[in-house]
């Protein structure tokens, strides 16, 4: 399963060249009771490669162009080991040059657009961290990262060492040992300080602790520094020590005491998702009652024109867009000109997209949610920084 930031929603978006294919579907982890429906999978992604190279040529290409560009998409029905490692949904991107596919922890329905940029917006959870957490199940003997919504949980390959045997396998301390993290505590948190003389009780803690710092060096790699919700997993005399070790922005306080071992993906999950859920609530409820309190200053909008110029010059705050709708246009920045129209493959583009890359990019909050928790009834909505 893939870890999507930022920066791989700053490569997308820079590409330059279309027309740009977006595709999305659900799909299924390989096991004992998937089988059947894994191998759909390959058979959904041969569908939807048909109806993009349909809508490629309704966009003006050659079908022989068209089939060139999709070539690389293509290939994936060869690749066996592809399908073997999925998740709960899969995303493709193609273009000119370009192809990037995303197996991640959400459900998707089956979706291909053909626009100048790439349909991004099925991911803003991902990448907003609005209902997207982790999980760092933790034992001496096994360590593994889950990434996780309010639906799913799946597996994330985290490298790095696996085992504390593993990550001492070349280290050989002196049995005098006296050991210090070197950095001073900050906040709440102490820094970690454990002398040991021969080996004990306190030689074990070094060891851990020398473990968990690179188990969190690895876990800093996979998650590029995204503030995101990091539940902590493991017996209750573990916990403490990686919170010593872990430089993570956002670890949750509360962790799920017990061995983890053997524990599956659906049963971390319920236990986890409880622990994050208010908080992810929480902050869509301060987000609407800004965007209620701001209203009639000026610093709200729910007009489209406002709010696709307002995020391509990094004003919007906060986004709240509507889930499962689209709203076809163009936008010429040169011109900062936005005209509503049909959808027509390669010309137009999802405006509420655009919107939702933008603030993305300008590090501003973006909120997919239904319809009818959209403020003031609309498809899209506004806080501006300015």
């Amino acid at each position: 399963m893939n870890v999507v930031a930022r920066e791989d929603l700053q490569e997308l978006v820079q590409t330059s060249t279309g027309p740009c294919v977006s595709m999305y579907q659900p799909a299924h982890r390989v096991g004992a009771d998937s089988r059947t429906h894994a191998a759909q999978d390959p058979i959904r992604f041969k569908n939807l490669l048909r109806e993009a190279e349909r809508r490629l040529v309704d966009s003006g290409l050659r079908a022989r162009d068209a089939r060139g560009l999709l070539e690389s998409a293509r290939a994936l029905l060869d690749d066996p080991v592809f399908w073997q490692y999925q998740a709960d949904g899969l995303a493709v991107f193609v273009a000119p040059g370009v192809i990037r596919t995303f197996r991640v922890p959400m459900r998707f329905e089956e979706l291909v657009i053909v626009a100048p940029r790439f349909h991004l917006k099925p991911l803003v959870a991902l990448l907003t961290g609005d209902g997207l957490f982790y999980v760092l199940a933790l034992s001496q003997n096994d360590v593994r990262l889950f990434a996780g919504t309010r639906d799913t949980l799946g597996e994330v390959e985290l490298g790095g060492p696996r085992s504390l045997a593993e990550a001492l396998r070349y280290d050989d301390p002196e049995r005098q040992l006296q050991f210090h993290t070197g950095a001073p505590g900050t906040g709440d948190r102490r820094a970690a300080m454990f002398h040991g003389h021969g080996v004990g009780v306190d030689d074990a803690k070094v060891n851990i602790l020398r473990f968990f710092q690179q188990v969190d060096r690895a876990v800093s790699a996979r998650l590029r520094g995204a503030p995101v919700p990091l539940v902590l997993a493991g017996v209750e005399y573990l916990l403490p020590i990686y919170r010593e070790a872990s430089t993570h922005p956002d670890l949750v306080p509360d962790g799920l005491p017990g061995n983890p071992e053997g524990l599956r993906a659906d049963e971390i999950h319920a236990r986890a998702w409880p622990l994050v859920k208010p908080r992810f609530e929480q902050a869509r409820a301060e987000a609407r009652a800004r965007y209620a309190g701001l209203r009639g200053t000026g610093k709200t909008s729910t007009d489209p024109h406002e709010i696709v110029l307002a995020a391509a010059d990094g004003r919007v705050d906060t986004l709240f867009v509507a889930l499962g709708t689209r709203m076809w246009g163009t936008f010429a920045p040169d011109t900062r000109s936005v005209e509503l129209s049909e959808e027509v493959p390669g010309a137009t583009e999802d405006l509420l997209n655009l919107a939702a890359l933008q603030t993305i990019l300008s590090r501003g909050a973006v909120y997919a949610v239904p319809q009818a928790e959209m403020p003031d009834a609309a498809v899209l909505a506004a806080v501006f920084r300015f």
